[in-house]
């Protein structure tokens, strides 16, 4: 496995950890060896559930528009990224991520890729893409509002404001709210509940509650994409990944 990923499996818990503190920004590499590791759980003897976690301050930052591919170029960075991050809904084996800090933009995306979210007081949520100048992604358009209903997730969409940890879980976008310091053991809690369960059957449950998901999120994923083609070409576009950037507010002129 890579330095910015290392999987290990414990009594019937795998635990998949990025390892690009402290922003944990991913690319289509990791996203690529997250799915590859995720798929291989799937077939390996006495995995029952993944947790999925990051090392560092914060769980995931999404796309890195200051640098690396996404900053070069971003319709071919996210072409390639969408192509892997589709196949997380593939996976057959249940998800647990403890997302620690913030989960922003793609990183929201990642998160509610998860059948289950841990979160603190500390944990922030959010949904960035419309203060960036684009329309969201990551199949963020089905699996938000799927979560936390629509009404709610145009909220978070539109105005891309922070949800806290406590407002997340009455949400129900966190399943479970950890006291200060006890997130990874409440997320591997939550673990160990569902992998005491019959196997067999965990997994024949989920895909019957998941349904046709991994096919709405493959459809989504295109319009997302069409979308984002269309706003990284405009003005407000490149004004609000830059003021991002410089931590200071964008200036949109609608153009």
């Amino acid at each position: 496995m890579s330095t910015d990923l290392s999987v290990t499996v414990d009594d019937g818990i795998a635990l998949i950890e990025m390892r690009r503190p402290p922003a944990n920004h991913f690319d289509e590499a990791l996203i690529g060896r997250i799915v590859e590791a995720a798929l291989e759980l799937d077939h390996t003897p006495g995995c029952r559930v993944i947790v999925l976690a990051s090392e560092g301050r914060h769980f995931c930052a999404g796309a890195d528009f200051g640098g690396g591919e996404f900053a070069r170029d971003h319709v071919d960075a996210a072409e390639r990224l969408y192509r892997r991050a589709v196949e997380l809904f593939d996976v057959r084996t249940p998800i647990v991520a403890a997302v620690q800090g913030t989960a922003v933009g793609g990183g929201l995306g990642l998160a509610c890729a998860a059948d289950f979210r841990v979160a603190d007081a500390d944990t922030r949520f959010v949904a960035n893409f419309a203060r960036l100048g684009f329309h969201q992604g990551f199949g963020v358009s089905v699996t938000l509002p799927e979560l936390i209903g629509r009404q709610a997730a145009t909220d978070m969409l539109l105005t891309g404001r922070r949800v806290g940890g406590e407002e997340a879980f009455r949400l129900g976008l966190a399943d479970r709210l950890a006291a200060p310091g006890r997130l990874r053991e409440t997320a591997h809690r939550l673990a160990a509940e569902i992998a005491a369960s019959a196997p067999l059957a965990v997994r024949s449950i989920r895909a019957t509650l998941r349904g046709d998901l991994a096919e709405r999120v493959r459809k989504a994923l295109d319009h997302e994409l069409a979308e984002q083609k269309i706003h990284w070409a405009t003005r407000d576009s490149a004004e609000g990944i830059l003021a991002s950037l410089q931590r200071r507010a964008p200036v949109f002129t609608g153009e």
